[in-house]
């Protein structure tokens, strides 16, 4: 088997994958990097919950792996392994190994379907749909547009999820979508969350209950989806009071999230699972040469996109420095955005920082995130893809330059 070197590895070609390589290549071209990813496309994954409302098509949130990866990086078309951090190596699924002096872990989350007993069977007909798969989010749209009455159930599992607020972005959409269609009113809606809040951050949940309202939402807290019958259209939920089972027409499911489980067995993991970084820092609390961010990183942000570009800035920063033999200099205060769409037109922009700080990025009189607006519409539908595309994955820091490192 092949063994091969190279100054900085990055495991995972998705947002936070992308972003860092091109940040660092950015303030050190020519550097060697390689990025381990199995891959072929890159999704950007905010636009699927635009397709399930019906406003995007699915092939625009899709683009080739070579077109995004950046000029100069060495592409490793696998998946990794293992890793070793006492020898700096890490183990690739075909038995090869690659050596790094910094290692940068972006290998996503995983959507741990088969925790719901019968949701693989059915996912994709019988009324069961998800916009966490982007193959799925036309399905979603196609069932928002055939249903005429009936039940329709949108679910939420225990944290952590990527985009905590995507599980009810799609429902208000498809309320909006039947209330224009004047049958919003013969279908019964019901937002059943394992959780114990509409929100995590307070201050944006009277916008959102407003709508919850408007629609005539059925909010189940506390209720936690474990077994799907999908020809028989039976959902049976794990609550406080026991197991109870509901019948729907529609039902939007959001899978469990875990760590990737070659992470979570090895050496770099949290108790959780996910990297062990300072969540400051973003590098490793064990390995000073291992940084981590995005979805698999043990911080206790929002894992969104948003927080990606943020969190890319500050590990580019930081691994040169480690490359160098100093310590870290950038720090992250856990920014993360959630763009909540209620209604086709209006989105609920939340903005926030570690400990539900509020972190808007726009002053109130322009943009006023706890209340639904047209000009967050505007953002989350056209700038922000174009903002990802030519700007994240390019290393350009447009309102996302490293912060400077944080008092602990």
């Amino acid at each position: 088997m092949s063994a091969t070197s190279h100054k900085v590895v990055v495991i995972g070609g998705g947002a936070a994958g992308i972003a860092t390589a091109a940040s660092i290549l950015k303030r050190r071209p020519g550097l060697d990097i390689a990025i381990v990813e199995p891959a072929e496309t890159h999704a950007y994954q905010p636009g699927w919950t635009m397709v399930g409302g019906g406003v995007f098509d699915v092939a625009t949130t899709t683009r080739p792996m070579h077109s995004v990866m950046p000029k100069g990086v060495t592409w490793i078309r696998e998946s990794a392994a293992s890793f070793q951090p006492d020898n700096n190596q890490v183990t690739l699924g075909d038995g090869s190994t690659v050596t790094y002096e910094v290692l940068i872990v972006a290998p996503g989350i995983r959507l741990a379907w088969e925790k719901i007993a019968g949701l693989n069977e059915t996912l994709g007909q019988n009324g069961v749909t998800s916009n966490y798969r982007g193959d799925l989010a036309p399905y979603t749209w196609q069932l928002v547009q055939q249903m005429q009455g009936g039940r329709a159930i949108f679910t939420q599992p225990p944290m952590p999820i990527k985009c905590a607020g995507a599980p009810q972005k799609v429902m208000y959409l498809a309320c909006d979508h039947w209330r224009r269609a004047g049958v919003l009113g013969d279908i019964d809606v019901d937002f059943r969350t394992a959780g114990a809040v509409l929100f995590g951050v307070a201050d944006y949940v009277p916008a959102l209950m407003e709508y919850v309202g408007k629609y005539g939402i059925g909010l189940e807290l506390g209720s936690n989806l474990v077994a799907v019958d999908g020809p028989g259209q039976q959902a049976t939920f794990a609550t406080a009071g026991g197991e109870v089972t509901a019948p729907f027409d529609m039902m939007h499911v959001v899978p469990p999230q875990v760590a990737p489980q070659f992470l979570a067995d090895s050496p770099l993991a949290a108790p959780s699972g996910f990297t062990d970084v300072d969540q400051h820092t973003l590098q490793h609390v064990r390995y000073p040469n291992v940084f981590g961010l995005g979805d698999a990183g043990s911080m206790p942000n929002a894992k969104t996109a948003a927080a990606v570009r943020k969190q890319a800035p500050v590990v580019a920063v930081n691994a040169l420095r480690q490359l160098d033999g100093k310590g870290p200099t950038a720090g992250y205060d856990g920014y993360g955005s959630c763009p909540l769409t209620v209604e086709r037109g209006k989105i609920v922009l939340a903005e926030f920082a570690y400990g539900g700080k509020l972190a808007p990025s726009f002053p109130t009189w322009l943009v006023d995130g706890t209340k639904a607006n047209r000009l967050s519409w505007m953002l989350k539908a056209d700038f922000l893809p174009w903002l990802y595309w030519n700007g994240m994955l390019k290393g350009r820091e447009w309102l996302a330059g490293p912060g400077g490192l944080i008092a602990q």
